[in-house]
């Protein structure tokens, strides 16, 4: 699978999602700080389980910042089973990953948030009491809600990232 869409969309979320529901070792990967060495060392793991008769998820971030080599050092090991594959990348995979990788995936485009599920996902962090700010009484604007949703430009993290700086930052009162 290739997942290919904006940043902060779900798309690591989503495959973490995917391996836990299939009850499979999740190994992410990031192509801008990993390299084969790395790639060696999970498909090793990986094939210890798959002798104990265990599957693994190797999630590629970026898989679009792997050079041709490296992209194509997946193949063997996704073509025998070893892992199953999912790559994540903000840029086109038509032009940025290898065409052997794009011919043997199913290509999932995801879109930048809408402001209605920003603002859902927002609601949610000021109400969660583990992850989010529900153990806190906090106030916030109507328009302080809309600025957060609009500086987000639909990426999640971003609105995330800018409402911690905000209630963080803030002095009590």
């Amino acid at each position: 699978i290739i997942f290919w869409g904006p940043p902060g969309t779900g798309k690591t979320t989503i495959a973490r999602l995917l391996a836990a529901e299939a009850g499979v070792e999740f190994e992410p990967i990031s192509a801008v700080f990993d390299g084969v060495a790395d790639l060696r060392k999970v498909f090793e793991r990986a094939g210890k389980r798959r002798e104990a008769g265990a599957r693994t998820l190797l999630f590629v971030d970026e898989v679009h910042r792997f050079n041709k080599a490296q992209q194509d050092g997946l193949l063997p090991r996704v073509e025998d089973g070893t892992v199953t594959l999912i790559g994540a990348t903000t840029e086109n995979p038509y032009f940025e990953v290898n065409k052997a990788l794009v011919s043997r995936s199913r290509l999932f485009r995801f879109l930048p948030l809408e402001p209605e599920d920003l603002q859902r996902l927002l609601q949610r962090a000021l109400a969660d009491e583990k992850r989010g700010y529900g153990d806190r009484s906090i106030a916030i604007s109507s328009d302080a809600v809309d600025h957060l949703v609009d500086v987000a430009g639909g990426d999640a993290r971003s609105l995330l990232n800018a409402l911690e700086l905000a209630v963080e930052s803030s002095e009590p009162d």
